[in-house]
């Protein structure tokens, strides 16, 4: 953010009273001290009224050249910074792929069967294997261990990671008898490499999502030829491929054609059921596929068998059902095989999420990871979701987007977020996650701003686009089993408001809840979030509807005001401000403003290194990238101002912070906006950085309105 100028007094000037006769040109009009203002005029100004006593001047414009010039730690050839001391990347892709190589061909990169084993004939390929299997070479380039016990000792397993750990040391003073059976670092949803191999083969079947596609009109063979008025059927085999992989044998079995329907009060029960069987007509969108199932027509969404026509006609059901030259079995049997696929429970018979007055953690695109997620449950978050991963990432099996998919035993109640611009990839990677994944619920982003996503028509893209929305949210929930929700903003452009028009239509089509973020994709993060819209979308949702409120949520006042203003809202989702200040959950249980001290900032983010270590890993490897992951939650957490030193309580998410010290050297270095000092942070926890070692904040959080968190 750097340092805020003073704000221009209130007083009138001349035009020539800012003319420096000596240096012949204009220099800046009067200012009046930061502490000389009221907290009315800072607030007003979006600046935090911090008091007077803790205040600094700003540096001097020499001193900030000075800074600039020498880099931070004066190192100007590694590091380059700018006045806001955030580390600029100098590298280029040819130079860091060169050193990937390089650090290939270096001991260090050892194999990890070696490492585990502690024994250079550990591995089973031997000689061709790829990795390097000197052990006492790899020692003599290992890195310093760090202070602190490795994070799997107390689990029930040693540690994985062998001699590359990290803590190797401590690992002599642990055996398996020494560990805790009763502790196990529990995470599902891993992505297996039989799983993964099909994906990049592009083997995996999608039956239920592919024939949900079709009974909308969406996907399908080439276009039929069928004539809708006679029931005549194309026997094309390429328009019914998936009942031909899924029921190969009942298919073939009781394969039918136009000539064996017989004129009946059923005959429109048997085009659809001939629509389904022998291909589906693209040239009109598709109803509802019925099923015949025991000579009654039964809709494909209804529990519940519903007979159609007279009660006379009802009783002169022939006992060879339909099909002419039939019996039951047979009619039966290729009923089912149609009805197991096509039977869902529709989104109002699901098991729905109660969302009410629950704690609910935003999915928060790079820093809501799983350990992060896990510092949230611990400080009363309720209901967490995982990080945005993209559709067409899943369905190609990259691990990294995989990786967003986790899950720790901690989170009770736990759902993923997805985002695609069509309606087949939304539906088979939902398709996919049901299969592979233990998740609670399934929400699909259709209000992220990122350019790249909304240019690939994505994100907040499908605001403009209410006929895809429809077809992307009715082909997921028909294929999924668990409840799906969406997360949407109020429309593309400001002032062009739409959701509240739609509302009741993303209902029918089949989503048990909606997260309405109250402003537009245009808008992005630069002006208070309209809270008056998501409350009129509130009123006019139907009563089963469940609508959860986001933006600007910073502490228990901002919830409670919110649920009373509108009791229909089911909760209120908190992002940034769980960014800021995770504790932000206990403060809404326990209704208080917590005046929490630097040391106990720094156990949280002790815990977060813990659970980085975890899950990252406790080589040098996952010890820099939990490093990685813990500057970029540092780059929000500065800006969060303790209540000891506010004017005015609470602090408001726009609030922008003076330059100011803490009540210790600890917390006046938390509330630092350079990133060398959020290196120094990590350096105290996981020791000192690499030498070439670089960061960015990859989210332009210090810039309050340019953020482009997803």
């Amino acid at each position: 953010m750097g340092i805020l100028p003073p704000a221009e007094s209130n007083e009138t000037t001349s035009p020539d009273d800012g003319f420096d006769p000596l240096e012949k040109s204009y220099q800046s009009p009067p200012k009046l001290p930061v502490e000389l203002r009221t907290p009315e005029d800072l607030i007003a100004k979006a600046i935090a009224p911090v008091k007077i006593d803790y205040l600094r001047p700003p540096p001097s414009r020499t001193a900030l050249t000075a800074k600039v010039e020498g880099g931070a730690d004066n190192d100007a050839t590694e590091r380059k910074t700018t006045t806001s001391g955030v580390i600029k990347e100098k590298k280029s892709k040819r130079q860091l792929k060169r050193e990937r190589k390089q650090e290939q061909k270096s001991a260090l990169h050892i194999c990890s069967e070696v490492a585990k084993s502690g024994k250079a004939d550990g591995c089973r390929f031997g000689e061709n294997c790829r990795f390097n299997h000197d052990i006492a070479a790899f020692l003599a380039q290992k890195p310093a261990d760090l202070e602190g016990v490795c994070p799997f000792v107390t689990f029930e397993e040693l540690c994985p990671y062998g001699i590359t750990c990290r803590f190797f040391n401590t690992h002599k003073e642990h055996t398996p008898e020494s560990c805790d059976i009763s502790k196990k670092s529990s995470e599902i949803n891993v992505l297996k490499k039989d799983l993964q191999k099909l994906l990049w083969k592009n083997k995996f079947s999608f039956p239920k999502a592919d024939y949900q596609l079709k009974v909308l009109g969406l996907k399908g063979g080439k276009s039929t030829n069928s004539k809708a008025g006679n029931g005549q059927l194309d026997n094309n085999p390429e328009n019914s491929d998936v009942l031909n992989d899924l029921h190969a044998d009942e298919v073939d079995d009781t394969c039918i054609s136009a000539d064996e329907i017989r004129r009946s009060p059923w005959e429109a029960a048997e085009k659809e059921l001939s629509s389904v069987v022998s291909g589906f007509d693209e040239s009109r969108p598709l109803k509802k596929v019925k099923s015949l199932v025991d000579g009654h027509v039964k809709d494909n969404w209804s529990s519940e068998a519903t007979y159609v026509g007279t009660s006379e006609q009802r009783n002169d059901i022939p006992e060879t059902n339909l099909l002419d030259g039939r019996d039951g079995a047979s009619s039966i049997r290729l009923c089912s095989s149609i009805s197991d696929l096509n039977l869902k429970p529709h989104a109002r018979e699901k098991k729905l999420i109660d969302f009410s007055r629950k704690l609910y953690l935003a999915p928060l695109t790079t820093v809501g990871n799983l350990p992060f997620r896990r510092i949230c449950k611990t400080l009363g978050a309720d209901i967490t979701c995982g990080e945005m991963a993209l559709c067409t990432n899943l369905l190609q099996g990259q691990a990294s987007e995989w990786a967003l998919l986790r899950r720790h035993s901690s989170e009770d109640i736990f759902g993923v977020q997805i985002c695609g611009a069509y309606p087949d990839s939304v539906a088979r990677t939902v398709e996919l996650i049901d299969q592979h994944c233990e998740v609670d619920f399934i929400d699909i982003n259709m209000g992220c701003p990122i350019d790249i996503i909304v240019n690939k028509g994505a994100g907040s893209s499908l605001l403009t686009k209410p006929m895809r929305m429809k077809s992307i949210i009715q082909a997921a929930s028909g294929t999924t089993v668990v409840p799906l929700t969406i997360k949407v903003r109020t429309g593309f452009f400001e002032g062009r408001n739409r959701i509240d028009s739609l509302i009741s239509n993303i209902y029918d089509w089949g989503a048990g809840a909606i997260t309405v973020h109250g402003r537009s994709r245009q808008q992005r993060y630069s002006k208070l979030s309209d809270w008056n819209y998501i409350y009129q979308c509130t009123n006019k949702a139907p009563a089963d509807l469940q609508v959860l409120g986001n933006g600007d949520i910073f502490s228990y006042c901002d919830y409670n005001k919110h649920m009373s203003d509108c009791p229909e809202l089911s909760t209120c989702m908190i992002a940034r401000g769980a960014l800021i200040k995770p504790w932000i959950f206990t403060e809404i249980k326990e209704q208080r403003h917590w005046d929490i001290s630097s040391s106990e900032r720094l156990n949280i983010i002790r815990d977060f290194v813990n659970f980085g270590l975890e899950h990252w890993g406790s080589d040098t490897k996952g010890v820099e990238t939990t490093r990685h992951f813990l500057l970029e939650w540092l780059s929000y957490t500065h800006r969060y101002i303790p209540v000891g030193i506010l004017d005015v309580i609470p602090q408001r998410l726009n609030w922008r912070p003076p330059s100011y010290f803490g009540r210790d050297d600890l917390e006046t270095l938390m509330a630092s906006d350079s990133a060398a000092d959020w290196i120094r942070i990590s350096e105290m926890l996981l020791g000192k950085v690499p030498e070439s070692f670089t960061f960015a904040p990859k989210h332009k959080s210090n810039a309050y309105d340019t953020a482009e968190n997803g």
